[in-house]
Order: C-alpha cells, then structure tokens, then sequence
C-alpha cells in the first residue's frame, strides 16, 4: 500500500518505509527531527516543472501530465519504490502545503498504476482457461 504524508506530520508506527520525494528539504525542519529511510531527489519533479507550478504558470492538471512524463523518461529511479511497495506500506513524504495537488499524489498514483499493470490477475485474458468455447 502507497500513502502520503506531509514531512510536517509525525511519523507513525504504521508508515511502513519513509520516502522523501522532494528536490528540496522541508523548510523549518531539521533532518534529525525528520524520521526517513531515504530521500530521493531524482523522484521530485524538475525544477523548472516544479517552479512553473508553483508560481501558478502550470495547473495541476498540466503539471500531473508533465511529471507523468517526467517519470516515463526515468524508469531506474522509482523502481525499486514499486518492490518497496510490494512488500508492505510505504509512505511518500513531502513538504507541501496542498495535501491533494502535489507530487507525492502524483508519483503515488503513477506507482500504483505501474502495480496494477504488473498484478497477474487484472487481465481478463488470464481467465480464458476458465472458459469452454461454445459447441
């Protein structure tokens, strides 16, 4: 399971393995006071992505869309984040103030979609054995 959680937010027993997927530290947070397994800047979104939808050039529907592509063009960073995934929770950590419109969500749904495509059992063409043809 995939969860976000604002670095703001106190850590949880139930967080399962902690992902920072910012560029940039939080602000006004010391990384001691900030329980995490690993940081991963080459996640976060480009700068020149993440400026433009910050400064409200970019909606978010558009920004979703361009770090989507983003995250297609570099398939070896978020990886071994699906594997992560795959053997308990893990939690994206990130600093934002919108807790829908942000990168995490995005990068969250992009690795959930990616889970889903690799799940054996969501084509309906596994179950054609299950089928006798028509006499």
């Amino acid at each position: 399971m995939i969860q976000c959680k604002r670095a703001y937010e106190p850590a949880g027993p139930d967080d399962g393995y902690r992902v920072l997927v910012d560029r940039l530290w939080p602000r006004n947070c010391r990384k001691a006071q900030l329980p995490l397994d690993e940081w991963c800047k080459e996640l976060a979104p480009s700068s020149q992505l993440r400026r433009a939808f910050k400064s409200g050039e970019l909606d978010f529907e558009t920004f979703r869309s361009r770090y989507r592509q983003e995250l297609t063009a570099r398939p070896e960073h978020w990886w071994a984040l699906l594997a992560r995934a795959q053997q308990g929770r893990l939690t994206l950590v990130y600093a934002a103030r919108d807790a829908r419109h942000n990168n995490a969500r995005v990068l969250a749904e992009w690795l959930e979609d990616e889970l889903d495509r690799r799940d054996e059992g969501s084509s309906p063409v596994c179950y054609a054995p299950n089928f006798k043809p028509p006499e």
